[in-house]
């Protein structure tokens, strides 16, 4: 007999899941500014949706098949994120990301701080699903053409990042940092644990709104499941526009042509290759750019170019700058020219 949920602070648990969230960051946030401790911070992330999941579940006393089964998702994936990233801290050492925070307090607590809204937020669809606002209705069995969808989406997505992570981890430590990974899923995709990350967020919650969807959770809770979304929006974003595509595409590529890494072999697997969606490569590189820059998401902040990106370019620009300077007109008019062309060249 399925016990009634137990009430904590609002219907949806939206407050105990903040100030369970709030309080597990800030305490390993203690250990790793106390003690300059990296190896901590993505095993914090990822466990503390392991603890939401199993917190809610624990007090939403239905315990039916779709409430259980989306909670072991967002749980298995969590501990398999978690585990793999503290393995590979683990070997690495440290984490270059706060090479310019670990000795600053209020900046390294942003990126804690900022940690607690990616899991909480991103947790939302299990959260809402387990809620006594929820599971005050009747629910209906699992197994709707939703939900099978679902269930085969979460497989296709936790396959694809799980094995690409160790894919990619495998090749670099068997290859040296002029190597292109182009193996595995990385010959459909130059970041196909991110694509396979995005696809298991939206599985979760293609399965969680299943109940409003098919009419049998209404008024505000119907409302509130699909409001979840925002958790897999979220996820997407930030891995496309803040610590994810943004830091590693064109930063990358930059850094591979300055160095003179193989730079010929990388710009031929760039043009080739998808950015996020698979897809086979002997296709792509003929496909028309507003094809890649629209459908395939290979948006121009991603893209770099040599004659405007790099180090030599903004060089040149500077001594072009610098000769305007000194009063010589036509040196001025020249410098000016340059500005103009990379002024545009940053719009592109």
């Amino acid at each position: 007999m399925a016990q009634t949920p137990i009430h904590v602070l609002d219907d949806y648990y939206l407050a105990i899941t903040l100030l369970i969230t709030a309080a597990y960051q800030l305490a390993f946030f203690s250990v790793a500014f106390t003690f300059k401790f990296d190896k901590l911070t993505d095993f914090a992330g990822g466990t503390n949706f392991v603890v939401l999941a199993i917190i809610t579940l624990a007090f939403s006393g239905g315990h039916d098949a779709r409430q259980i089964l989306v909670s072991l998702f967002i749980m298995a994936w969590g501990l398999r994120l978690s585990g793999f990233l503290l393995f590979r801290i683990l070997k690495t050492g440290k984490d270059d990301r706060f090479d310019d925070k670990r000795d600053k307090f209020f900046p390294f607590l942003g990126f804690w701080v900022f940690q607690m809204i990616w899991v909480w937020t991103v947790s939302l669809p299990v959260t809402v699903l387990n809620s006594p606002a929820v599971q005050r209705y009747p629910q209906h069995s699992f197994g709707t053409g939703r939900d099978i969808a679902g269930v085969i989406l979460y497989a296709i997505g936790f396959i694809m990042e799980s094995v690409s992570d160790v894919q990619k981890y495998r090749f670099r430590a068997r290859n040296d940092k002029s190597a292109v990974c182009d193996t595995g899923f990385f010959y459909v995709s130059r970041h196909p644990n991110y694509f396979g990350e995005i696809i298991i967020q939206f599985a979760i919650y293609m399965i969680a709104v299943s109940a409003a969807a098919d009419g049998y959770v209404t008024g505000q809770a119907y409302s509130a499941l699909y409001a979840t979304i925002v958790g897999p929006f979220l996820l997407t974003a930030l891995l496309m526009f803040i610590s994810g595509l943004t830091l590693s595409e064109r930063p990358g590529a930059k850094k591979r042509y300055e160095k003179g890494s193989n730079w010929e072999g990388y710009s031929r697997y760039l043009q080739r290759t998808s950015i996020l969606i698979p897809f086979p490569p002997q296709l792509y590189e003929h496909l028309p750019t507003f094809i890649k820059r629209t459908i395939f998401l290979e948006f121009p902040l991603y893209v770099f170019d040599p004659a405007k990106h790099s180090g030599g370019a903004k060089a040149q620009l500077s001594a072009e700058e610098g000769r305007g300077a000194s009063g010589v007109d036509a040196q001025r008019r020249s410098g000016d020219a340059l500005v103009a062309t990379t002024g545009e060249a940053g719009q592109r």
